[in-house]
C-alpha cells in the first residue's frame, strides 16, 4: 500500500493524533509543558487534515511545529516517553512529511540523546530511517547525524557498538546511494562544470550538488580520519580506529566505484588521498623482515599489524580492481607491493593474505590484460604482470624448498637418491602407497609433504585471511593452505587468460568469415588486418610471453610434486591450454616449452631423449626476474607414484629397464589429446609430442601392425617388459586413441599436416639413426605412423605424397636393419596401392599427373640394392597389374620402368618375379597400353635378356622380343597411326619451347623408330656375355630383318645399317678380338665343352661368324634396296673392313667365314631396280660357295658378262643408268680388290720371330682367298696395273709358303708319298693362269705383264729344290712330321708342304709360257730367258740332291727347251747386247749341271746311272749343235769357259763309291768322250776361222796334257811308297781315266791336221812317254791294260812325220 494513499493517509493521521495522545498523557503530570505542546499538536494535526486536499505536503510543510511536541518529549530524557516519541518521529519520517528545519531539529535532539547515553539504539535506528527514507538532511546536519553514529561506535555496549558500526556503515552508503541518484537526475542536464584543481579544502567543493558534496565531504574525512588527521566536516568526532575507516574505505571504493570514475574531485581524492594512505600504512609491512630483532627505522609501529595489513590488501585489490584506469602508477606501487609480500622473509600469514589477494586479481582476465598493456608493454616500465606470475613461481618453490610448517615426509631415508629412497625401492620399487601416507591428495618434493585443500574456484569470498575481519590475530589456517592458493591462483590465471583471448581469437575468425562472399576486390579494399586487431593480437602475445615461463616453471614443478589424480590433471590440462594457445598465438618458444615439461612428465625420471633436452630455443633452466633467478628445479626422482609398467627404453646402447608410473601413462594421455584437439596449432612442435610417445610405446611394448595402426605385442628381445593388469587392460585404448590421432590428422589444415609429416620423418630419421649401430629390434613407430596419415589423408594425398614418400624411399627403404627396411617399403607400397584404388575426384584417369605421382615411388624403390626391397616392389607390381592394369594408361612407362630395373646383382627369384610381371604385360597387355609404351616394353624384355643370372630367362626373353615384334607386325596400321598421332603432338610442342624435337634414331618416322629400338636392342644380345644367349640374339635379329624388314621405310635402312647393324659388328668384332683364351673346362653343371668351343674366344668367334654371314646376306638380298640409298659406297667399304678384320683375326673358322661373306656379297651382279625386279631372280645373283673352284681347265668364273641378272638388266634399265652403275661398280671392286690385297698381304705375312704363338692361316683360308681372286679380277681387270700384280704376286707367293700344322697335314694330303698338288696349289696356278690368258688376249699395254707372270712362276720352280721358308718359323720335311704320335697340348709341328709337284707344274706352266712369249719385247728386255736358266740352275746343280730326282730331268729338259727357242732369239738380239748377261748365266749353268757335286745315290742302278749319263751328253751335244757352232754371235768369254768345261769333263773322275764290276760303266766314259770329241772337234778344227779360236783350243790342250803329266807323277811316287800295300781305289780310277784319256787324246792328234796343232803340244805329247814308262812297274792290271792302250799310239811317233800329212776320217 503506497504511503500516498488515502487509506495510508488516514491512518497517518490517526497514529500522529494517537502518538501525541499518548505523549499528553504520559507527560500529564510531570512535564505540563510537553502535555500542552501534544494537545496543540493534535489541533495542529485536525487542522490540517481540515483544510488540504494534499494532506501530505501540508503536513511537510507544517512539519517542524508538528514535530515540535515529539521533540520536546524526547527532551525530557524520559526513556519510555523517548522511545515513544523517536517511534512517532520514525512514523513521520517514513512518510516523508519532515521537512528540512525539522529534520536538523530531530538531529540536533537526537544529539543532546546521545551525548546523555539514553536509547543509544533506537537513536540509531532513528538516524538511520531519516537518512534513508528522504534527502533532506544535508551538509552540517548530517555531518552531525553520522558522527553521532561513530561516537554510538564507540561506546562501551558490545551491541550498541556493533549496531552502530553497522548504522555507520549503511549510512555512509546511503550518503553515496545519494549521490548515485542525483546524478541520475541530472544525467541529460549541463555537464558538471570542471573542478578547479588545488589543494584539498572545502572551497574546491562549491561546485559540487548537495549529495555530492556530501559525499565527498564525508569521504575525504574518512581519509582523514584513517590517517590519524581531524576531520573537516564530520566535527565533533572523539574517537575513531583505522580498521573500520580502511573498512568503510573499502565498502565505498567497491561499491561506487562510477562515483570516483566520473566526478572528477573524487578521482582527485583517490589519487592525493587514498593512494598515499594506502603507501604510507603499508610501510611497516613492507619494511618488516622476518627475523630482525632490529627495527629498521624508529617509529613505533613496526611489526606488521594484521587486521590493518589485512584490510590494507582488501582496499588494495578494490582500487585494482575499479581503478586501474585512474591509478595506473599508483596499482603499479600496489601490486610491486604485493609481489614483494610473496618474499620468504615475509611473516607467513602476509604472504597468505598477498597470495588470497592476487587470486582476486587473476580470476579476472581483463584485469590482467590492463595490467599487461599498462605496465608489461610498456617502455621503461615494471613488467608487473610478469612478475606476479613469476613471484607465484617463486612462492611455490620457496615452500617446497623452505617448508613452512608442512609436515616432512615420515622417512628417514628420503634423501634426494633413489626412487622413493632406498627404502622405498626394497618395498615393491615404489609401488602402492606403502610408505604410511594418508590418502589425502598432496604435494611431496624431495622430503617436504604439502597437503592440497579444496579452494573453491572463482569465489574468493571464502577467502580465509582477506575475511578474517574479527580477527586482531592472524588465525592459524591448515597446512597448504598457501600452497593451495597459489595453485588455485595458477590455474585460474591459465583459465582466465585461455578463455578471454580464444573467445576474442573465435569473435575475430567469426567476423572474417562472412566476408568469404565478398568479391576479392572490395576485399582488398578493405585493410586486412585492422589496427586494433594488431594491438589486442600484441597484447595477447605479450601476456602469455610476460607469464609463460614463471607458470611453467612452477606447473613443472608441481606436476612432479602432484601425488594426486585430480591435481596433477589440473595442472595437466593447464599446460595443454597454455601449450594450445601459444600454439594459436604462433609463440613457438613457449608452446614448445610447454610441450616438452608434458613430454618429460610422461617419460620416466632422467630419460636420455635428447630432443626434449635440446630443442625450445629459449626455455632454459632459468629465467631472471627483475633480479630474482626462477630455478627451474629438476624432477625429483622420489616419486611416490605406483609404478605400473616396466619396460626398455628405446636407446642406441642396450640400458637397463625404466619404470612408468601412473602419472606417466596420465601425462601420455594428456599428450594424446592434445595431439588430437589442438594438432593443428603444434607445427613444429609435433617433433616432441612424437618422440615422446614413440618412446612411451616403445616402453609399453606397442608394435605396428597392418595399416599403421599400434597394437599390444610383445618385443622380439622383451622379456623384461612387465605390465601391470591396470595398464594391460589401458594399452588397446592407448592404441586406439593413438590411431584415432593419426585418423584426426584428415582434419588439420594442409600446413599442420606437413608439421606432422615433418616431426614422423625426423622422428624415423632418428630411430633409423639409433638402428644403425645395433641389431636390436628398431622402433617402427614413426613409419607405422606415416604409414597411417597418409591412409587417412588420400583424398588429398598430392599435398604430402613427396615429403611423405621421399622420405620412406630415401631413408627407410635403404635402411641396414631388415625390419626396418621391411616396413619402409610395406608402408610405400600399401600407399600406393591404396593411392591406385582410391576413387579420387576427379578420377585417376582423368587426372593422369596424380597418377604418375602416385606411382613414382614405385619406380624410386628401384634404386635400392637390397633385395628384400625390390621383392616387395615386383609383388606390388604383380597386384597392381592384376587389379588395375588395363587403366594405368600413363603410368605404364613407370610401371614398365620398375619391371625393367633388374640387376645381376639381384639373385634369380627378383628377376623371376620381375619376369613373370613382363610376361604378364607380353601376353594380356600390349593391346591396352599407348602405342608410346611399346618401345619401353622393348628396352625392358632386352634387359631381361642381358640379365646374367638365369640363362633360360634370358633365351625366354629373347622369345618374347620376337613375339612383340610379331605383334608390331600384325598390328603395324594402328600402331603406326597411334604414334604418329603422338609424334605431330610431340613436335608441335617442341617447336612451341623452340627445342629439337630428341628421340632415338630421330629423324625415323615413329613406327620404324620402334622396329629400330627392337633391332639395337637385339643387337645389344647378341654381344651378351653368353654364347647361347649371343647365338638365339643373332638369329633372331637377322631372322626378324629379314621377315619384317618390308615393313620398313626406305630411308630407314640408313639407320639399320649405320645405327645397328655395323655398330653391333663392331662390337663384336671388339669382344671376338679381346676375347680371353683359358680353357673353360665346362659349361657350368656337368655340360662338357666341345674343343671347338673349349674358350671365350672360340665362343666369340661362332658370334663373329653368325653376325658377319647375317650381314653379308642382308647385302647380298637387300642389295638392291641398299644400293640406292645415299653412302652406299661408304657402307661397302665398312663392310669390307669388317671382312678384313675378320679374315685376319687369329681364329681360323672367323677368318674362313670371313672370306665365305666376302665371296657372297662378291658374286653379286648389278641389281634392277626394285619397281622392275622380275620375280624369281632373286636367286640368280647369288653362287654359292662350295669346295674349291674347278682345278684345271679355264677357270670358271662368274663374269659379268655372262649374268643373267646382266642380261636381264639390260631390257629394262636405260645405257645410261648402266653406264652409272658401271662407274659406281667399278669403285666397289676396286675396293673389295684393296680389301682383299690387305687381307692377303696380313694374312700371309711371316712371322718377324720364331714366336710358338704366332698364328699361321690354315690352308682352307688361303685356298679361299686365292679362289676369290679369279672372280674378284674380272671386274678390275680393265684398270689392273703392274703394281697390283705385283701386290698378287706376293700374296701368292705367301700364300703357298705357309706350312701346315703336323695335326692338320694329313687332311690335306692324303699321304706325303703321292705328289699331287693341293688345293691351294692349284688355285694359285689357277690365277696366274687367268692372269696370262688376260695378257694374251688383251691389249698390248698389258703384255709388259709377261715378265712378272715369269718371275712368279719361276720363284714357284725354286720350291722344288729349296721350300719357302715362313720367316723364322722352323718347318720340318712333310717326311719327318710325327702325324701319328701327337702329344696332348704340345704345340704343333709346323710342316712344310711337298712343294715338287707344284714347282714341276709351274715349270711346266713357264715352258709353256716362254714357248708362246720367246719373242715379245718385254720377255726380251725384261731376260726373261736368263732369269729361266738362273732358275733352272739350281735343280740342275743340287742334281742328285734335288729332293725328288724328277725335279733336274724335268729341269734339263725345260732348259733344253727354253734353249732351243730362247738361243736363236738371242743371236738375232747379239747386237744389242740384250742378252750378254745370260751367257756366263748359262754356262755356269752348263758347269753345275754336268759336274755336279752331288754324288748319286748308292742304290742307283746300273741302267738308270746310264740314262742319266745319256741326259749329260744331251746338253754336251746341245752345246756342239747350238752354241759352238755360233761362236761368232756368242761372246769369247763365254766361248772360252765352255772349252774350259769340255776339257774338265773330258778327264772328269767320277764317283768313288763303285764295286770294282760298276767301273767301267760308272766312269762316264761315254760322256768324257763326247767332251773330248767336242773339244777336240772344235779345237782342232779345219774351220778356225779366227786366230782366237785356235788360241782356245791350244790352251785347251796345253791344260789337258799338264794335268795327265802331273797324275802320272803322282801315282808312281805314291805307288812305289805304298810298297805291297795296293793304293786306294780312287787312285787306280784317276790313273786309269788318265791313261784312257792319253789314249783318247792321241787318236784325235792323229786325226786332226797337222797344221792345226802347235809343235809345243807335240813337244809335250812326246815328253809323256817317259813317264807312262816308268808305269809299267805297276801291279795294277787295271792300270797295266790302259797303260798298254796308252803307249800303244805312240808307235807313230817312232818316225818323224812327213811335212804334210793329210788326215782322213775316221
Amino acid at each position: 500500500m503506497a504511503i500516498s494513499s488515502p487509506e495510508a493517509v488516514k491512518k497517518l493521521l490517526e497514529n500522529m493524533q494517537s502518538d501525541l495522545r499518548s505523549l499528553s498523557l504520559e507527560c500529564r503530570k510531570k512535564f505540563p509543558p510537553v502535555k500542552e505542546a501534544a494537545e496543540s499538536g493534535i489541533v495542529k494535526v485536525k487542522t490540517i487534515a481540515a483544510r488540504n486536499t494534499d494532506i501530505l505536503a501540508a503536513l511537510k510543510e507544517s512539519s517542524s511545529e508538528v514535530v515540535q511536541p515529539l521533540l520536546m518529549g524526547c527532551g525530557t530524557k524520559e526513556p519510555k516517553i523517548a522511545q515513544l516519541c523517536l517511534s512517532a518521529i520514525q512514523r513521520l519520517m517514513s512518510h516523508e512529511v519532515v521537512s528540512e528545519a525539522a529534520a536538523g531539529n530531530i538531529i540536533n535532539m537526537l544529539w543532546q540523546l546521545m551525548e546523555n547515553g539514553l536509547e543509544e539504539l533506537k537513536l540509531l535506528q532513528t538516524v538511520l530511517v531519516l537518512l534513508t527514507t528522504n534527502t533532506v538532511v544535508h551538509d552540517d546536519f548530517l555531518s552531525k547525524a553520522i558522527v553521532l553514529c561513530f561516537r554510538l561506535h564507540f561506546t562501551k555496549d558490545t551491541i550498541t557498538n556493533n549496531t552502530a558500526a553497522a548504522t555507520v556503515r549503511q549510512v555512509v552508503t546511503v550518503v553515496f546511494e545519494r549521490l548515485d541518484a542525483e546524478d541520475e537526475k541530472y544525467k541529460d542536464g549541463d555537464a558538471h562544470p570542471p573542478v578547479v584543481q588545488g589543494n584539498s579544502n572545502r572551497r574546491t567543493v562549491s561546485a559540487l550538488r548537495p549529495c555530492a558534496k556530501d559525499a565527498y565531504m564525508l569521504f575525504q574525512d574518512l581519509c582523514q580520519l584513517v590517517n590519524a588527521d581531524a576531520p573537516y566536516w564530520l566535527v565533533g568526532m572523539t574517537e575513531m580506529t583505522r580498521t573500520f575507516g580502511l573498512e568503510l574505505l573499502e565498502s565505498v571504493l567497491n561499491d561506487f566505484p562510477r562515483v570516483f570514475l566520473q566526478h572528477q574531485e573524487f578521482s582527485f581524492l583517490l589519487k592525493e588521498r587514498v593512494c598515499p594512505l594506502v603507501i604510507k600504512l603499508f610501510s611497516p609491512n613492507i619494511k618488516f623482515r622476518q627475523g630482525t630483532n632490529t627495527p629498521s627505522s624508529p617509529t613505533p609501529v613496526e611489526k606488521p599489524y594484521f587486521p590493518i595489513c589485512m584490510r590494507l590488501l582488501r582496499v588494495v585489490s578494490v582500487l585494482i580492481k575499479h581503478f586501474y584506469g585512474l591509478l595506473v602508477t599508483e596499482c603499479e606501487i600496489f601490486l610491486s607491493l604485493l609481489v614483494k609480500f610473496l618474499d620468504g622473509d615475509k611473516p607467513q600469514w602476509l604472504q597468505a593474505v598477498a597470495v588470497e589477494c592476487i587470486h582476486r586479481l587473476c580470476i579476472q582476465p581483463q584485469l590482467l590484460r590492463s595490467f599487461c598493456q599498462s605496465y608489461d608493454m610498456k617502455p621503461h616500465s615494471t613488467k608487473v604482470f610478469r612478475d606476479i606470475v613469476n613471484a607465484l613461481g617463486s612462492f611455490i618453490q620457496s615452500l617446497f624448498i623452505i617448508p613452512t610448517g608442512s609436515n616432512p615426509i615420515v622417512n628417514a631415508q628420503s634423501g634426494t637418491s633413489g626412487i622413493g629412497g632406498p627404502a622405498a625401492a626394497q618395498n615393491g620399487t615404489g609401488m602402492g602407497a606403502t610408505v604410511g601416507f594418508t590418502p589425502q591428495p598432496a604435494f611431496e618434493y624431495r622430503g617436504t609433504w604439502i597437503p592440497i585443500l579444496n579452494i573453491p574456484v572463482q569465489s574468493p569470498s571464502k577467502a580465509g585471511y582477506l575475511e578474517s575481519l574479527d580477527k586482531v590475530e592472524p588465525p592459524t589456517i591448515p597446512d597448504g593452505y598457501a600452497m593451495s592458493v597459489a595453485f588455485s591462483c595458477l590455474l585460474d590465471l591459465v583459465r582466465g587468460i585461455t578463455a578471454m583471448i580464444e573467445a576474442e581469437l573465435e569473435r575475430k575468425a567469426a567476423a572474417a568469415k562472412p566476408e568469404k562472399g565478398v568479391p576479392s576486390s572490395k576485399q582488398q579494399e578493405k585493410p586486412s588486418v585492422t589496427e586494433e586487431e594488431n594491438v589486442s593480437r600484441a597484447v595477447w602475445e605479450e601476456m602469455v610471453g610476460a607469464c609463460w615461463c614463471g607458470l611453467l616453471a612452477a606447473l613443472s614443478l608441481m606436476l612432479d610434486a602432484s601425488t594426486d589424480e585430480t591435481a596433477s590433471e589440473n595442472i595437466l590440462k593447464a599446460e595443454m591450454t597454455m601449450a594450445s594457445l601459444c600454439g594459436k598465438l604462433s609463440l613457438v618458444t613457449p608452446r614448445d616449452a610447454f610441450i616438452t615439461a608434458i613430454c618429460k612428465a610422461s617419460l620416466p625420471p632422467h630419460y636420455a631423449l635428447t630432443v626434449l633436452n635440446s630443442s625450445s630455443g629459449g626455455f632454459h633452466k632459468t629465467y631472471s626476474i627483475q633480479g630474482q633467478s626462477v630455478q627451474m628445479i629438476s624432477p625429483s626422482s622420489e616419486s611416490h607414484q605406483q609404478v605400473v609398467a616396466v619396460g626398455q627404453p628405446l636407446t642406441s646402447q642396450p640400458q637397463g629397464t625404466v619404470m612408468l608410473t601412473a602419472k606417466n601413462i596420465q601425462c601420455m594421455r594428456t599428450l594424446l589429446n592434445l595431439a588430437h584437439c589442438h594438432g593443428s596449432v603444434l607445427g613444429t612442435s609435433w617433433q616432441l609430442v612424437l618422440a615422446t610417445l614413440q618412446h612411451l610405446v616403445w616402453i609399453l611394448g606397442l608394435k605396428p601392425a597392418s595399416g599403421g595402426a599400434l597394437k599390444p605385442g610383445r618385443a622380439v628381445e622383451g622379456p623384461s617388459t612387465v605390465l601391470t593388469t591396470a595398464v594391460m587392460t589401458d594399452l588397446p585404448v592407448i592404441s586406439n586413441v593413438l590411431s584415432r590421432l593419426f585418423e584426426s590428422s584428415q582434419y588439420l589444415d594442409d600446413v599442420s599436416l606437413h608439421h606432422l609429416i615433418n616431426a614422423l620423418c625426423s622422428l624415423s630419421a632418428e630411430a633409423m639413426d639409433m638402428a644403425f649401430w645395433n641389431n636390436k629390434e628398431p622402433s617402427l613407430f614413426a613409419v607405422a605412423k606415416l604409414l597411417e596419415t597418409g591412409l587417412v589423408n588420400m583424398h588429398r594425398i598430392e599435398i604430402l605424397w613427396r615429403p611423405l614418400t621421399g622420405h620412406l624411399l630415401e631413408k627407410v627403404c635403404q635402411h641396414p636393419n631388415s625390419r626396418m627396411r621391411e616396413w619402409g617399403a610395406e608402408a610405400v607400397t600399401a600407399l600406393i596401392k591404396a593411392g591406385l584404388s582410391f576413387k579420387h575426384n576427379p578420377p585417376l584417369s582423368e587426372n593422369q599427373r596424380l597418377q604418375l605421382l602416385l606411382l613414382n615411388p614405385l619406380k624410386e624403390l628401384s634404386n635400392i640394392a637390397h633385395s628384400d626391397i625390390r621383392q616387395k616392389q615386383l609383388e606390388c607390381v604383380l597386384q597392381i597389374l592384376q587389379n588395375e592394369g588395363d587403366s594405368l594408361g600413363p603410368g605404364w612407362p613407370l610401371v614398365l620402368g620398375v619391371i625393367g630395373a633388374i640387376r645381376n646383382d639381384q639373385g634369380e627369384s627378383l628377376i623371376r618375379t620381375a619376369f613373370q610381371c613382363l610376361q604378364l604385360v607380353v601376353t594380356d597387355f600390349l593391346p591396352t597400353m599407348p602405342s608410346t609404351c611399346l618401345q619401353i616394353v622393348v628396352d625392358v624384355a632386352g634387359s631381361f635378356g642381358l640379365q646374367n643370372q638365369e640363362l633360360n630367362i634370358s633365351l625366354t626373353s629373347i622369345g618374347l622380343l620376337w613375339n612383340i615384334s610379331d605383334y608390331f607386325f600384325q598390328r603395324g596400321e594402328t600402331i603406326e597411326k597411334e604414334l604418329g598421332k603422338e609424334e605431330a603432338l610431340l613436335q608441335k610442342q617442341a617447336e612451341e619451347k623452340g627445342v629439337p624435337l630428341h628421340r632415338p634414331f630421330h629423324p625415323a618416322p615413329p613406327f620404324d623408330c620402334l622396329w629400330l629400338c627392337l633391332y639395337s636392342k637385339l643387337g645389344e644380345l647378341c654381344v651378351d656375355t653368353r654364347p647361347a644367349v649371343r647365338k638365339s640374339g643373332g638369329q633372331t635379329l637377322f631372322s626378324t630383318v629379314g621377315a619384317h624388314g618390308t615393313l620398313l621405310q626406305h630411308a630407314t635402312w640408313h639407320t639399320v645399317l649405320w645405327k645397328v647393324l655395323f655398330p653391333l659388328l663392331d662390337r663384336v668384332r671388339e669382344s671376338s678380338t679381346t676375347a680371353d683364351k683359358e680353357k673353360i673346362e665346362s659349361g657350368g653343371g656337368n655340360i662338357l665343352i666341345h674343343h671347338s668351343r673349349d674358350t671365350a674366344e672360340k665362343q666369340w668367334a661362332e658370334t663373329w661368324v653368325l653376325t658377319l654371314a647375317g650381314l653379308a646376306r642382308i647385302f647380298n638380298t637387300r642389295r638392291y634396296l641398299l644400293q640406292s640409298l645415299g653412302e652406299f659406297s661408304k657402307a661397302w667399304d665398312v663392310l669390307l673392313d669388317h671382312i678384313q678384320s675378320a679374315a685376319l683375326s687369329k681364329n681360323s673358322e672367323v677368318s674362313l667365314a670371313a672370306l665365305k661373306s666376302c665371296q657372297e656379297i662378291l658374286q653379286i651382279v648389278t641389281p634392277v631396280k626394285e619397281c622392275e625386279k622380275p620375280e624369281g631372280l632373286s636367286g640368280v645373283n647369288m653362287l654359292p660357295f662350295v669346295g674349291p673352284l674347278i682345278p684345271p681347265g679355264p677357270p670358271r668364273v662368274l663374269s659379268r658378262s655372262d649374268s643373267m641378272g646382266e642380261r636381264l638388266g639390260r631390257y629394262t634399265v636405260g645405257e645410261l643408268n648402266v653406264a652409272g652403275d658401271e662407274i659406281e661398280d667399278s669403285a666397289l671392286w676396286w675396293a673389295a680388290w684393296n680389301t682383299w690385297y690387305k687381307i692377303g698381304s696380313e694374312s700371309t705375312k711371316p712371322p718377324a720371330t720364331c714366336d710358338k704363338l704366332f698364328f699361321i692361316p690354315s690352308q682352307p683360308f688361303l685356298t679361299a682367298l686365292v679362289q676369290i681372286f679369279p672372280a674378284l679380277y674380272q671386274h678390275i681387270k680393265s684398270g689392273f696395273s703392274m703394281e697390283d700384280l705385283k701386290r698378287l704376286g706376293v700374296i701368292l707367293h705367301g700364300a703357298v709358303s705357309v706350312p701346315i700344322s703336323s695335326d692338320a697335314s694329313p687332311f690335306i694330303l692324303p699321304s706325303y708319298t703321292e705328289a699331287v698338288l693341293t688345293s691351294l696349289q692349284e688355285a694359285v696356278l689357277i690365277a696366274l693362269d687367268v692372269l696370262q690368258k688376260e695378257i694374251c688376249t688383251g691389249p698390248e699395254a698389258m703384255q709388259v705383264m709377261y715378265p712378272a707372270i715369269f718371275d712368279q712362276l719361276l720363284s714357284f720352280v725354286e720350291f722344288s729344290c729349296k721350300a719357302p721358308t715362313y720367316g723364322k718359323l722352323e718347318t720340318k720335311n712333310i717326311a719327318n712330321a710325327k702325324f701319328n704320335q701327337i702329344q696332348l697340348f704340345a704345340p704343333a709341328e709346323w710342316v712344310a708342304l711337298n712343294y715338287v709337284p707344284f714347282a714341276e707344274k709351274s715349270l711346266e706352266v713357264v715352258v709353256d709360257l716362254y714357248q708362246k712369249t720367246a719373242c715379245h719385247k718385254a720377255v726380251v728386255n725384261e731376260k726373261a730367258l736368263q732369269k729361266i736358266i738362273k732358275t733352272l740352275r739350281i735343280p740342275l746343280s743340287l742334281k742328285y740332291a734335288c729332293p725328288s730326282e724328277t725335279t733336274w730331268k724335268m729341269a734339263v729338259s725345260a732348259l733344253l727347251k727354253v734353249l732351243s727357242i730362247g738361243l736363236p732369239v738371242a743371236r738375232q738380239h747379239a747386237s744389242s747386247r740384250k742378252f750378254d748377261t745370260m751367257w756366263p748365266e748359262l754356262s755356269n749353268t752348263f758347269e753345275d749341271f754336268l759336274f755336279t757335286k752331288s754324288s748319286p745315290p748308292d742304290n742307283l742302278s746300273i741302267q738308270e746311272f746310264e740314262k742319266n749319263e745319256n741326259i749329260d751328253v744331251e746338253a754336251v751335244q746341245l752345246i756342239s749343235t747350238d752354241i759352238l757352232p755360233y761362236a761368232n754371235f756368242i761372246p769369247k768369254e763365254f766361248v772360252g769357259q765352255i772349252m774350259t768345261m769340255l776339257n774338265k769333263g773330258s778327264i772328269h773322275s767320277q764317283s768313288t763309291s763303285f764295286t770294282e764290276a760298276e767301273i767301267d760303266i760308272r766312269m762316264r766314259e761315254e760322256f768324257s768322250k763326247v767332251c773330248f770329241e767336242t773339244l777336240l772337234q772344235f779345237s782342232f778344227s779345219n774351220k778356225v776361222t779366227t786366230p782366237q779360236e785356235g788360241y782356245i783350243s791350244r790352251m785347251a790342250l796345253a791344260v789337258l796334257l799338264k794335268r795327265s803329266q802331273d797324275v802320272l807323277h803322282r801315282y808312281i811316287e805314291d805307288e812305289r811308297l805304298s810298297g805291297r800295300c795296293p793304293l786306294p781305289r780312287q787312285r787306280v780310277t784317276e790313273i786309269v781315266f788318265v791313261l784312257k784319256a792319253i789314249s783318247t787324246l792321241m787318236d784325235s792328234l792323229k786325226k786332226t791336221k797337222p797344221e792345226n796343232v802347235d809343235t809345243n803340244t807335240w813337244s809335250q805329247v812326246i815328253a809323256l812317254y817317259p813317264t807312262l814308262v816308268e808305269c809299267i812297274t805297276c801291279t795294277s792290271s787295271e792300270v797295266c791294260s790302259a797303260l798298254k792302250e796308252a803307249l800303244v799310239p805312240f808307235k807313230d811317233f817312232l818316225q818323224p812325220p812327213v811335212a804334210k800329212v793329210q788326215n782322213g776320217d775316221s
